[in-house]
């Protein structure tokens, strides 16, 4: 019986513990311009999806579960992640029938600024255009805003964690 629980020791030391489990390794945050054109596709990325794109579960995976959203004529947009992808989802519904309206979001060139948050990821802060059509008619230019945003960088890549958006004005 000795014999047998010496052998079950060393089997269990050389094995190493059972319930140790190799952490991803920690991403390696971007400098400088490097930073920025991460931040400017990142943001490309998630705007095409959100706005012309139809895809629940890849918004949600670019979207802190604590996500925060702050609009200065909506107020407090979501305060996380899993009720914003839901009504995200309805709307996708929604832009699928053929007279539907859909828009379109564009980052304003020359705008983009990109700063790093040691230990955390960055912010972002820029102006951004809004688009809109009704089915297939004519794009019309609508709106304009600033924002800040601020990404979390994980070892799956960034997600958007905090957003700003403010100063809207209509253009016509």
């Amino acid at each position: 019986m000795i014999r047998l629980i010496s052998a079950a020791l060393a089997v269990a030391v050389l094995a190493g513990p059972v319930s140790a489990q190799t952490a991803p390794a920690a991403p390696v945050m971007p400098k400088g311009d490097a930073l920025t054109a991460a931040i400017r596709a990142r943001d490309a990325e998630f705007f095409e999806v959100f706005f012309t794109g139809c895809d629940p579960a890849r918004v949600a995976g670019m979207l802190e579960p604590d996500f925060e959203m702050y609009h200065d004529r909506e107020g407090v947009v979501a305060t996380s992640a899993a009720p914003l992808v839901g009504g995200y989802a309805q709307s996708c519904e929604e832009r699928k029938k053929p007279d539907a309206w859909r828009s379109r979001r564009e980052l304003v060139a020359g705008s983009l600024r990109v700063e790093p948050v040691p230990g955390y990821g960055a912010f972002e802060e820029g102006d951004h255009l809004f688009y809109e059509r009704k089915g297939d008619g004519p794009e019309k230019l609508v709106g304009r805003a600033h924002f800040v945003q601020v990404w979390r960088l994980n070892p799956d890549g960034w997600r958007l964690a905090r957003v700003f958006s403010y100063s809207h004005e209509a253009v016509e």
